[in-house]
């Protein structure tokens, strides 16, 4: 671990190659897994904005379980959780017309529809942030399996975790942490740290 402001920070996410390899996945991390994405309590109201403005994209099964139980609910570890539609899929999960998953929620803020960004947790993926107290951030990465294809294009492109995720980073953290994060990376590469595979 490595410390940057108040956060302490993972070295895989400057030794480990990851990038998104959606032709592969389909989306497969929006419909998959056992509870949904983790929310911080300040998303909440935003969440609830944007199922209003995307409400007609998104499945009939979805618009149930948010009338019945809202766009969060509380995971059996305490967390925050967009809420999901048969055990796995985010209610804000919509399929285009190849059958692909996407996020309603993305595909709005992408189009200038809607000012809500999707939850910090899905634009960080695979960093998984934790918290130790009130002050420090841990800032892990996290290995799935249905990610495999990720990790084997961003080797191709040798592209860490931390580089691919630099927008969703500067989103989270601001820019000044992410200069020296940047920092950070190549003091551990001239440390050999981060040697070459």
């Amino acid at each position: 671990m490595v410390e940057i402001q108040d956060t302490l920070v993972s070295l895989d996410i400057f030794k480990e190659m990851f990038c998104c390899d959606y032709k592969v996945c389909r989306g497969a991390c929006c419909v998959e897994g056992d509870a949904g994405a983790p929310v911080d309590m300040e998303e909440v109201a935003g969440l609830e904005e944007a199922a209003e403005a995307v409400w007609d994209e998104l499945t009939p099964e979805a618009q149930e379980v948010i009338n019945e139980d809202g766009v969060v609910y509380i995971d059996q570890d305490g967390q925050f959780v967009t809420s999901i539609v048969n055990d796995k899929d985010c209610v804000f999960a919509v399929k285009d017309a190849e059958g692909n998953t996407l996020c309603a929620i993305d595909r709005a803020y992408q189009a200038g529809r809607i000012n809500v960004q999707k939850p910090i947790s899905c634009a960080l993926y695979p960093i998984r942030l934790s918290y130790i107290g009130d002050d420090v951030t841990a800032v892990n990465y996290h290995r799935w399996d249905i990610c495999r294809c990720a990790c084997e294009l961003g080797k191709q492109k040798s592209l860490p975790v931390y580089q691919f995720l630099k927008a969703p980073l500067i989103r989270a953290f601001g820019q000044k942490w992410w200069d020296e994060c940047e920092l950070v990376a190549r003091e551990l590469k001239k440390a050999g740290y981060l040697n070459e595979e």
